[in-house]
């Protein structure tokens, strides 16, 4: 049902292929970021099965072509022909893509797409959307768990995105190392570990306190995590510790001056017997916040993260566009004259021809360089090629990655980034300290096409 996920001129333009004969010319198009969002150094790839699951799944429904047909704007290209090609619509291309969890930057493509034109334009907008929100998610989330260092971080922001948005938040979160997600969903979706406590709702909704408490740790015996801020931080606390003693997992603190409070509720619960709690923070944390409570010795085991992870607050949108890189005419897969395709407009150039990203490392393993080559392009030695097949004619190549190998590729290369790309503090300027190179076969290309399409030359 997500055919019509898309905007309206990606389906004027499918019908001017259609009736214009040009539907089956073979196209390829690349995703990829002008220029990285302010506060950041760097950006984590998501959203790639969410678009995979859609090419997929892509299907009209006889009710959709019937809206479709009623549109003013397309009425006139509904013909029987074209109606009848949307109801058999199946996606056929090549699809090629940097792995979800791997750190990219300006001008790389994560996603290529090989297909007849029509089907490479269609399906534009829906990866535009999967990819750009998951991946400011995964960016963000990335900062803030880098921020936390050994104490975990939850993600606490369903309330704060709209539904399904939520789920993509929680699942991006938990790929760059979030410990868990209180959206109960996602977790069966997914298979996430699912976290929460009690809101401040449930100590009021009782005569006291002490009642409160009680009464949740007669519930949840074996998962008693206590919020002790809605009167008074310490005297929950105290209280807290009294009632649960040895079944008390944890303590919330959703209020107040963390980083102090925090020390002096770890004093209380100690000198209770209750060293093994655990003391989980919350209250409109990001990654600065963390940032300075780490710094200042906080005994905070657990940091929940909500409004600013799933909002993305300083880098709220993700600019990735979706370019023809080249044309040809013939069915992917059949070989034929490709003709490479750049735009030289001020800002918003791009490269032509399909690309590959050779990455370098150091000697001890750490990122060094990228170079953007031509597709097929030999690589210098050491290389390691970023985009890998996916989809093949349509078909998946290989079955969807679990999580844990997202997670564990992302624990990897953000510990093989330099110092310089990990840090968490703001620049005064957009960009990131690293360059991205051009190969010189590539740069080559740039030059002959600038003559052919603006000198009119070659």
């Amino acid at each position: 049902m997500d055919a019509l996920h898309t905007d309206l001129y990606q389906l004027t333009m499918a019908a001017g292929y259609f009736h214009r004969g040009m539907a089956s010319r073979v196209a390829t198009c690349e995703l990829f970021v002008r220029r990285l969002p302010r506060h950041r150094r760097f950006l984590v790839a998501m959203g790639l099965e969410r678009v995979v699951r859609y090419l997929e799944q892509l299907r009209f429904t006889d009710e959709q072509i019937a809206y479709l047909s009623a549109l003013p704007a397309l009425a006139d290209a509904m013909t029987p022909a074209f109606c009848s090609y949307l109801r058999d619509f199946r996606f056929h291309g090549d699809v090629w893509a940097v792995p979800e969890g791997t750190p990219f930057f300006p001008n790389e493509p994560v996603l290529r797409i090989t297909a007849p034109l029509i089907e490479a334009q269609l399906i534009e907008t829906f990866a535009l959307s999967a990819i750009n929100y998951a991946t400011a998610i995964a960016s963000k989330a990335a900062r803030i768990v880098l921020a936390a260092g050994d104490a975990g971080v939850l993600e606490f922001g369903t309330r704060r995105a709209h539904p399904e948005a939520a789920l993509d938040a929680a699942r991006a979160a938990y790929a760059v190392g979030c410990v868990g997600t209180s959206n109960v969903e996602a977790g069966m979706r997914f298979g996430i570990p699912v976290l929460g406590t009690a809101a401040h709702m449930w100590t009021m909704a009782h005569p006291t306190e002490e009642a409160a408490f009680e009464g949740y740790v007669a519930v949840f015996p074996s998962a008693a995590i206590l919020l002790i801020d809605t009167y008074d931080t310490l005297v929950g606390a105290a209280r807290a510790a009294a009632i649960a003693r040895d079944k008390l997992k944890g303590v919330r603190l959703d209020s107040g001056d963390l980083g102090a409070l925090s020390v002096a509720v770890r004093r209380i619960l100690d000198a209770a017997g209750c060293a093994s709690a655990k003391i989980v923070a919350s209250g409109d944390l990001n990654e600065h916040r963390i940032a300075e409570l780490r710094r200042a010795g906080a005994p905070i085991d657990l940091y929940g993260v909500g409004t600013d992870l799933v909002t993305s607050i300083d880098a709220p949108s993700l600019g990735g566009v979706y370019k023809l890189v080249e044309i040809g005419g013939a069915e992917p897969g059949a070989g034929g004259a490709r003709t490479p395709i750049a735009k030289f407009s001020e800002g918003k150039a791009t490269l032509p021809g399909a690309h590959q990203v050779h990455r370098f490392r150091d000697q001890a393993g750490r990122l060094a360089r990228d170079v953007i080559a031509l597709d097929g392009e030999p690589a210098s030695p050491g290389a390691h090629p970023l985009l890998a097949p996916v989809m093949k004619q349509g078909a998946r190549v290989a079955p969807p990655e679990g999580l844990d190998v997202v997670r564990a590729r992302v624990r990897a290369e953000i510990a093989g980034l330099p110092e310089a790309l990990r840090r968490i503090d703001d620049d005064p300027a957009p960009g990131a300290p690293f360059a991205v190179e051009i190969s010189p076969q590539l740069g080559a290309l740039v030059e002959t096409v600038r003559a052919r399409v603006v000198s009119g030359v070659g």
